[in-house]
């Protein structure tokens, strides 16, 4: 890896090479006639503070091994490489592969994967290239498949230490919001479950090439260890979570009834809500993870499906 001259901030400055200068990006597309893959979401940052705000969100260092998803023609894996020990670029576009192996030739820690990220097996590259250390995940995520994505990585609860990811400001919104709010709901249990959120950054839209149709934000997932709360049976958990936002506006008692998965009795849903100090009237939306495990696990013997 080359050496790099860096602000005082710790980031990179913009050199002649870097794509996040829009000059060298239209350069790459032309030279490669590539045109933007809607499919595949492909919106392309031109924003050099954006790109510092990652890169320190991430909290990437030279001992780190940086998982990418979608790089692209390469413009944040540049920056990955000038601050990461290794990167791991895994790109699902075949046609993007000779583009990649051109912006990335200065750098020798880098690995092109050509593949789906949904089927690549993050636990082996973690043993591959980390020996078996957690990995750090940084993304400029094609927005239709954030959620999938995200809570793949979460839930499969592969070594991963954190996930800093660019994404549609509503979903980071969401998965950090707190009980009563208008956009708290599943998400937001299900990502503070495994992690603890924090939005590094906004992204308006004259930020990438071409423009979304709608606002970014970059969050940070700051993964934990052990989750923040003790559930006996988490899938049980989050099935009741399910139940409860089907019709946000209804009932907890009814949102459970209505829900095909679950068979509690409507009594013991209600006599147990009123042991937690809860109304019978409640809604999902107000309760907490907190209260979430413990209704869970005070429920669960009232459960047929179980």
């Amino acid at each position: 890896m080359k050496e790099n001259e860096t602000t005082d901030t710790g980031c990179n400055e913009v050199s002649d090479y870097h794509l996040i200068n829009p000059k060298n990006t239209i350069n790459i597309l032309k030279k490669y006639d590539i045109h933007f893959q809607k499919k595949y979401g492909q919106n392309f940052l031109i924003d050099s503070h954006v790109m510092n705000k990652i890169i320190r969100a991430a909290d990437i260092g030279s001992d780190d091994l940086v998982l990418e998803i979608g790089p692209g023609i390469g413009t944040m894996t540049q920056f990955l490489c000038e601050n990461a020990g290794r990167v791991i670029a895994v790109e699902i576009d075949k046609k993007l592969i000779p583009v990649l192996e051109d912006t990335l030739e200065r750098y020798d820690n880098v690995n092109i994967i050509q593949g789906d990220i949904l089927k690549q097996d993050i636990t082996k590259l973690a043993e591959e290239y980390n020996g078996g250390k957690p990995v750090k995940i940084v993304a400029n995520l094609p927005y239709y498949i954030t959620t999938p994505i995200i809570m793949g990585v979460l839930e499969n609860e592969v070594p991963v230490k954190s996930l800093t990811v660019m994404v549609q400001k509503e979903v980071a919104e969401r998965m950090q919001a707190k009980p009563g709010t208008k956009v708290y709901g599943a998400l937001s249990l299900a990502v503070q479950y495994y992690s603890k959120p924090y939005l590094a950054a906004n992204v308006p839209e004259n930020c990438f090439m071409p423009r979304p149709n709608v606002a970014s934000a970059v969050i940070n997932l700051d993964c934990f260890d052990e989750p923040p709360v003790k559930v006996k049976n988490k899938k049980l958990m989050f099935e009741i979570i399910r139940a409860s936002f089907q019709q946000r506006r209804k009932t907890l008692c009814n949102g459970i009834r209505n829900y095909s998965g679950l068979d509690i009795p409507n009594e013991a849903v209600v006599n147990t809500l009123e042991e937690m100090g809860l109304d019978a009237s409640v809604r999902g939306e107000k309760l907490t993870l907190d209260q979430y495990a413990a209704f869970t696990n005070m429920i669960e013997k009232f459960n047929v499906c179980s």
